[in-house]
């Protein structure tokens, strides 16, 4: 029998605190006000992200968390413990776990709404957000992002994407009648760390080929096997890839190690291509590059069919002729929304390593659809060598 991770049992629910309780406890830190991160946990249908939330909820990490669930339906068995509005209004009740976790059920995963919420019952360190099994997360991830006065609460910290080690397969080799990307393959793009779960229902031959497929995708995400959501919470919260941190290093993987897969069925349209250069590239034409491929998406492979880009991943070093330094910059893309951020000067350990550890002037990681390097690196080349 196939067993469903998303239909465990729930933590022991407690009643609901004072606001009062929450807001006050929040003031003693308000000197040293920080934004608070958010997660997104997407992943297919079945692929256990409640049993992973409800892991990370019960694990002893001193940290106050609030996990907003946006699946309504079959399949959430923390959203079945809740009571939906009646009139369809955003639903706004948490309700309380036993180690201080909060758990709430909302129809709108806009920031407004995450933020009123935030405002009601006061600060929390950490927001996990739990998408619907066919949710792209890409849209969900630019709610979250850039926008500094909308965002004045929260910042977007990563990505995790969930994969059932057992129909895994099967859900990434889905055909759409209608010839577009399924979910299962843009969740695996888009993801910064992909936790393949249910190792135990599979065997070792099954779950490499599924690995392989995965990394094939996404080789520049952080990988985690388990079962039962039971992964080592450093490995995915605190990870500061979309905002200027320094207890974490973005970018800090190599390229990962995988065989292609030789049995022809996965549809390698859609792939990962790591494209490096030693040349000295300018502010200028980094961004002319990404507004290039982003924004006016006009670029074509050799068979005529148009690049399309579902996540970027880059790091820069840059020039500085006028004082015979060089800066470095770490470049984070979702569809058509990128950010540049310089690493932090006080950072300086961090950055030290950073640099020695950028072996090329510059480096790519493009995951997309009909991605070919040649054409990346000619497009870069055309800017910095016009003539």
């Amino acid at each position: 029998m196939e067993n469903f991770d998303d239909s465990d049992t729930i933590p022991e629910l407690v009643d609901i605190v004072d606001d009062a309780k929450l807001i006050n406890s929040s003031k003693s830190d308000s000197a040293n006000f920080q934004t608070v991160p958010v997660t997104i946990v997407t992943g297919f249908l079945g692929a256990g992200k409640t049993t992973f939330l409800n892991f990370v909820l019960t694990e002893q990490h001193e940290k106050r968390i609030a996990v907003i669930l946006n699946e309504f339906g079959e399949g959430s068995v923390l959203e079945k413990s809740l009571a939906v509005g009646t009139q369809g209004d955003l639903y706004e009740e948490w309700l309380e776990l036993r180690n201080g976790c909060l758990c709430c059920s909302v129809k709108d995963n806009g920031v407004k709404a995450i933020e009123n919420l935030m405002k009601k019952k006061g600060r929390f360190d950490y927001i996990l957000l739990e998408t619907t099994g066919l949710a792209d997360p890409g849209p969900i991830a630019s709610l979250f992002w850039l926008d500094s006065e909308l965002c004045s609460d929260i910042h977007l910290d990563g990505i995790i994407t969930l994969v059932d080690a057992k129909h895994g397969l099967r859900q990434i080799n889905e055909k759409k009648p209608d010839g577009s990307v399924n979910e299962a393959i843009r969740q695996i793009a888009l993801a910064d760390v992909i936790v393949i779960n249910k190792e135990d229902l599979v065997t070792k031959a099954d779950l490499l080929e599924l690995k392989n497929h995965v990394q094939a995708i996404n080789s520049e995400a952080t990988f985690v096997t388990t079962h039962h959501g039971r992964v080592n919470l450093e490995a995915v919260l605190d990870l500061g890839l979309y905002y200027q941190t320094t207890n974490r290093r973005p970018f800090e993987n190599t390229p990962a190690k995988f065989s292609s897969p030789s049995n022809g069925h996965l549809d390698l349209s859609v792939r990962s291509v790591t494209l490096e250069l030693n040349e000295r590239l300018t502010p200028e034409i980094v961004d002319a590059y990404l507004q290039r491929l982003l924004w006016e998406k006009d670029v074509v492979n050799s068979e005529g069919l148009a690049l399309e880009i579902f996540r970027l991943k880059g790091i820069v070093r840059y020039s500085q002729p006028e004082s015979a330094s060089s800066s470095v910059v770490i470049i984070q893309a979702v569809y058509d929304t990128y950010d540049v951020m310089p690493i932090k000067p006080e950072a300086s350990d961090s950055g030290n390593r950073e640099k020695e550890s950028l072996q090329a002037d510059a480096r790519f990681v493009f995951i997309g659809r009909n991605l070919e390097l040649l054409i990346l690196k000619n497009v870069l080349l055309q800017l910095l060598h016009p003539d």
